[in-house]
């Protein structure tokens, strides 16, 4: 890197990282990544984990946000849509689908088909809107009303708002399983906004694949970035800010415990106690499979989604994650399944398929929970294991070995809960700076918070160049 001098330097290229670089480069500053490993991206990799010829995706495999931001747009993104973003089981045969249009999946709710619409349909209609006020710091809302309506309701927990809302089983499990993607039981408040946001977004066109796999996705951040003449350096790990070459601001990828590691001499003592008090959420033990065919589901709609939720009725999601908040390893797991060789035969030989699936688990948690999550394949598609031609499994140790961001598996970068949201990393009118004017945190346990959006990298950014990089 010579002596080169930079406006900034972004530690970590996951994708906020690479968010925050594109957006410096956008506005006209000098950038340069800084990666550990051979490959830039972060979560955002596919490798042949299990056999050659069959492409699994690490840790992201649904872009349930990207296709709704307009940051994304320049990027030209090869996205795979399936016919139906998420599909979700039960034990009798059956299956409820998620469609892009509110009405066509409203009609399969039974006595839910209008509750459903009212629920939804301002959400779906204003998707974009919507994440366009939730996904940056605080400001006067351009939608107010649209704003009101969500956090009215969003500040509930998923369970309360599926009982006031909701009657019947298929309408009330949508929304558990939807609910659950932020890690947390489905009693506590706020978990009903996640629930929202992910069935608005699959409503409004979020939930595709990405063409031969998410580190596509990298590719394209870091194509877009070269074009604006940002510069990445791979297998360049960062043990001090000290060893960086010059710049006018560093902007870091990392979790609170990577930034300690890295700028703790930077830091002083006071905030550097309330970054190491930072809170951590659930894990998630992680699995891939080789199979010779398609997952046999007896609900033959299960074929029509890339994602499959599998936990049965809202109130046995609902116990799974409560027993992980518990600090158990639930018999029953919530499992959240994704099948992308059936929209994207790229990935694997053909005729043969891949398939990951993960469920939460305790912090820290090394069991597993192999027998646990194939038993709930099996429950909804008799004959799974006759399919496995390899397996691999991944404990909530192991995930953060792999990635040091996923602090005990916490793939989510930090608890999500409203003290976890307000909080993050610690409580801070500008939640991006530290005391440090030249250092700035910029991953996922910044607002608004976990899932690849790059929304903390873009905000970070906005913040830098509001202040440092003016």
């Amino acid at each position: 890197m010579g002596a080169e001098r930079y406006d900034a330097v972004v530690v970590g290229s996951g994708p906020n990282g690479l968010a925050a670089a594109i957006t410096l480069a956008e506005a006209g500053r000098s950038v340069l990544v800084l990666e550990r490993d051979a490959v830039p991206g972060g979560g955002l990799r596919t490798e042949e984990l299990l056999e050659p010829g069959f492409r699994h995706d690490v840790c992201s495999t649904v872009m349930a946000l990207p296709p709704l931001l307009k940051f994304f747009e320049p990027l030209a993104l090869d996205l795979v849509r399936p016919p139906s973003p998420l599909a979700h089981p039960f034990d009798d045969g059956t299956s409820v689908l998620v469609a892009r249009s509110v009405a066509q999946t409203a009609a399969r709710l039974r006595g839910d088909a209008a509750a459903y619409r009212r629920l939804m349909e301002p959400l779906a209609s204003s998707t974009p809107e919507l994440l366009a006020m939730i996904l940056r710091p605080p400001r006067p809302p351009r939608h107010p009303i649209l704003l009101a309506r969500f956090g009215v309701l969003g500040l509930l927990s998923a369970t309360t708002l599926a009982r006031r809302s909701l009657r019947e089983r298929e309408a009330r499990a949508l929304l558990a399983g939807a609910a659950a993607h932020s890690l947390l039981a489905l009693d506590e408040a706020g978990t009903a906004a996640v629930g929202m946001v992910m069935l608005a977004s699959a409503h409004a066109g979020g939930w595709p694949v990405a063409g031969g796999g998410s580190q596509s996705v990298a590719r394209a951040m870091v194509r877009r970035l070269d074009e604006l003449g940002g510069k990445v350096a791979v297998e360049h790990r960062v043990t001090s800010l000290d060893d960086l070459p010059p710049h006018r601001v560093a902007l870091l990828d990392l979790v609170p415990a990577g930034v300690l590691e890295v700028a703790a001499s930077h830091l002083p003592g006071g905030y550097r106690e309330r970054l190491a008090a930072y809170r951590h959420g659930p894990g998630a033990f992680k699995m891939d499979w080789t199979l010779d065919g398609p997952i046999p589901w007896r609900s033959a709609d299960c074929a029509r989604a890339a994602t499959v939720h599998l936990g049965g009725t809202m109130e046995e999601i609902a116990e799974s994650e409560r027993q992980v908040a518990d600090g158990r390893h639930p018999e029953r797991p919530f499992v959240l399944l994704t099948q992308p060789t059936l929209f994207d035969p790229t990935r694997a030989p053909e005729g043969k398929h891949v398939a990951w699936a993960y469920c939460h688990v305790p912090n820290g948690s090394n069991i597993d929970m192999t027998v646990a999550v194939e038993d709930q394949v099996e429950r909804f598609a008799p004959g799974f294991r006759d399919l496995v031609r390899k397996r691999s499994a991944w404990t909530a140790r192991r995930l953060a070995e792999e990635e040091p961001n996923a602090v005990g598996g916490d793939v989510m970068g930090g608890r999500m809960d409203l003290r976890g949201l307000l909080a993050r990393p610690v409580l801070r009118w500008n939640p991006y700076a530290t005391p440090d004017p030249a250092i700035l945190i910029c991953s996922a346990a910044t607002p608004p918070g976990g899932g690849v959006h790059g929304m903390c990298g873009v905000n970070a950014a906005r913040a830098a160049l509001r202040s440092r990089l003016r």
